[in-house]
């Protein structure tokens, strides 16, 4: 009995701990218990909030937690040390002694140099190593690198509270275990949202508050983000996406085409499941995390698009790297430039591929082109909103776009991806179509019905949070153990993680 319990507690790289396996709901269960039991004792709720983040962690990736600790440690004393260079006189009338600015650059460098160290070593060396030994006619022979599950979320997180001190835009916490809380917190931590330091750490010390409103809010959050994971995008991925994309040419023009638009809701459902339930769990705490997902294949431009998906990094590569690049402040051109570049360095922080390159590129083509159009040839302002029929096929077009870049961010070659487009371009075969939809029944009946909620509007999306909070804990205890009953029903035999769980 003993050896199985910690069996089911050690870490297993094939068994990674996540929000939709049993383990966690009894874990979490535990961990409540616990939590509210240490609502009046500060320290200690934080330490075993913080303890528990990390063995959440270890389970997600085993021994790569101390990563986690070097970033903690290196940025909190990286950000002591940068926001005494700024210095009380120089923070107070807005300027700093020249000796005080190089100091605090050089710290703040550093702070890149250790996280961006961490995530270039294990996330790119064999990607440029490759492309080196190409360039010059050699045989590469790629590492044994593991990723890390996450490192791409903590290390952005807390790159954003050294560079937010650098700007005087932030103060750093004077406690260190505020900061480690914040950095490790489970909700958040291997597939985001990215939880800015000036939004999250005010509200660490406050005494844990769980209204009836974030409890049904909470609830919702979970049993959405469940459904989406477990039973619309695990079913649609194993039983169609995965086929098709193993292999395009085995299947026709239309089979390629049904299985870009399952995939596009694939990762919709998989990427915006996590952060519900990340922000879900989050609220059952009395936690408040910003919207990461905005329902954004409603968007009528690549620009609307981007202001509804993945909120939290479009922000953070907005605030960190197109700012820093000269932002629109340097002139037209450069505008358009800095656009292409930002989403570049975006698709490469998706993945060390050649494909997720091209993703960004396209992406970063996309809103410079848009943004000419939209200003230079219609005159529009950034308020600007189409209606009627012109937003009806802009959407149909944002769409449609979005689609055929997810070819290129999916597929792991060129190969594959341009095969996928051969196919639909030489051999549709649309008589095929009742055929594949009556043999994929209940595929293409979550695809539509994925797609349909996707498009039900938000005020309705609230009616069931008011029930919720109206029924109080009975009703909410029913309406988990009913999404987890379906979920159990519907789940497949061996454990799906989440897509972004690689990135």
């Amino acid at each position: 009995m003993v050896d199985k319990i910690l069996q089911q507690l050690t870490y297993h790289s094939d068994d990674p701990l996540i929000f939709s396996t049993s383990l966690f709901l009894f874990l979490f269960l535990g961990f409540t218990l616990v939590y509210f039991l240490l609502e009046k004792k500060m320290t200690a709720r934080l330490l075993f909030v913080t303890a528990f983040s990390y063995y959440f962690y270890y389970k997600s990736s085993g021994f790569y937690f101390f990563l986690l600790a070097v970033v903690t440690v290196s940025d909190y004393f990286l950000a002591k040390g940068i926001y005494a260079c700024r210095g009380e006189r120089g923070e107070e009338s807005g300027e700093t002694s020249q000796l005080g600015r190089g100091r605090g650059r050089f710290l703040l460098v550093l702070s890149l140099l250790v996280d961006l160290g961490l995530l270039g070593y294990f996330k790119y060396t064999n990607f440029f190593g490759k492309m080196i030994a190409d360039c010059i006619g050699s045989n590469f022979q790629p590492f044994d690198i593991f990723l890390p599950v996450g490192i791409s979320f903590f290390t952005f997180q807390s790159l954003s509270y050294t560079i937010d001190i650098y700007r005087g835009q932030l103060k750093p916490v004077n406690s260190f275990l505020d900061y480690a809380f914040y950095v490790s917190f489970f909700p958040q931590l291997v597939a985001g949202p990215i939880v800015r330091a000036r939004d999250f750490l005010p509200q660490i010390r406050r005494v844990p508050r769980v209204t009836n409103e974030m409890m049904a809010r909470g609830v919702w959050f979970v049993s959405v983000g469940l459904i989406k994971k477990c039973v619309i995008s695990d079913y649609i991925s194993l039983n169609f996406v995965d086929r098709v994309f193993e292999d395009p040419s085995l299947y026709s023009g239309v089979e390629n085409l049904l299985g870009i638009y399952g995939y596009t809701l694939q990762i919709y459902c998989d990427f915006s499941g996590y952060s519900d339930m990340a922000i879900g769990i989050a609220l059952l705490l009395g936690f408040t995390f910003p919207q990461n997902f905005n329902t954004p294949y409603i968007s009528a431009s690549v620009s609307e698009f981007w202001h509804r998906w993945h909120m939290s990094f479009s922000t953070w590569i907005r605030d960190y790297i197109y700012i820093s690049l000269g932002g629109n402040r340097k002139g037209k051109i450069r505008t358009y430039v800095n656009l292409f570049v930002t989403m570049l360095i975006g698709g490469l922080w998706h993945g060390a591929n050649l494909n997720f390159v091209v993703w960004g590129a396209m992406h970063g083509a996309a809103l410079a082109c848009h943004k000419f159009l939209r200003t230079e040839v219609l005159h529009h302002d950034k308020h600007y909103l189409s209606h009627g029929i012109k937003r009806f096929m802009a959407i149909l077009l944002t769409f449609h776009f979005v689609c055929f870049t997810f070819i290129f961010f999916r597929n792991v070659s060129f190969d594959k991806s341009l095969l996928m487009i051969q196919q639909m371009l030489f051999n549709m075969h649309w008589e095929l179509l009742p055929g594949v939809v009556s043999g994929y029944t209940y595929v293409m009946l979550l695809i539509l019905l994925g797609y349909i909620s996707h498009f039900i509007p938000r005020v309705w999306k609230e009616k069931p949070i008011a029930i919720l909070q109206k029924g109080g804990l009975v009703l909410e205890c029913l309406a988990l153990v009913a999404v987890i009953y379906l979920v159990i029903q519907t789940k497949s035999s061996t454990i799906q993680p989440f897509i972004y769980f690689q990135f």
